[in-house]
């Protein structure tokens, strides 16, 4: 098989597209972030350090843990910063109007989720890493902004616990992906655009039926 043939690229492992996959999915989880902070009555600075932890968890894991190719994205492009900065603001002005919108902030999260797990296993693949590092990675870049968020705010991670399919969307996401761009070379955009859709329909209809895991040990 011919090897991939990689476009010219930006912010060193992500193309244009797919940083504004990852900026948008930045600046959902700012809001989803601020959001949950708020809930929990956190001030001004505890809602900012949630929104920002929330927005760039996987991005942080991806550039700093799997991917070492420099300083993680966001302390070396603005642009970061301002998409925190905007969700933070949205959430701290509208916060009353979002709040009311569960199933809307449910949608945004399933997208989210799977534009992360796209974008990390995207710079797995450009960074020449292996096609099953591509779909941890890219796994670990959508779970890693929610288990922040998460411990931030004094909840028990959702991935850890027995629920609707969460990681297990990301890792079809980024599986899809992986194997449309990776293997049968389809356009990245494209292959991009289907797994994130595959990750969003897998986590609503996981939602919607109640698909659940079960707990490894049983009380008796």
């Amino acid at each position: 098989m011919d090897p991939i043939q990689i476009p010219d690229v930006i912010d060193r492992n992500l193309t244009v597209t797919f940083a504004y996959f990852d900026l948008l999915a930045v600046l959902l989880f700012s809001i989803s972030g601020s959001i949950s902070a708020i809930r929990k009555k956190f001030d001004f600075i505890g809602v900012l350090i949630v929104a920002f932890f929330s927005s760039v968890g996987g991005g942080l894991i991806r550039d700093s843990i799997f991917i070492q190719s420099g300083p993680p994205l966001v302390v070396t492009n603005s642009n970061y910063l301002f998409v925190i900065l905007l969700g933070f603001s949205v959430s701290m002005f509208f916060y009353k109007k979002l709040s009311k919108m569960e199933m809307t902030i449910k949608l945004v999260d399933a997208i989210s989720l799977g534009m992360y797990s796209v974008v990390g296993a995207s710079a797995a693949l450009h960074a020449n890493l292996v096609p099953l590092a591509a779909v941890l990675i890219g796994m670990f870049n959508a779970v890693g902004a929610g288990l922040i968020r998460d411990l931030l705010t004094g909840e028990v991670p959702m991935i850890f616990k027995p629920g609707r399919f969460y990681a297990g969307a990301a890792i079809v996401g980024s599986s899809l992906f992986t194997v449309l761009y990776g293997y049968f070379q389809l356009d990245e955009t494209i292959a991009g655009l289907l797994a994130i859709v595959s990750t969003f329909l897998v986590r609503i209809l996981s939602v919607r039926f109640d698909w659940r895991t079960k707990p490894v040990l049983k009380e008796d």
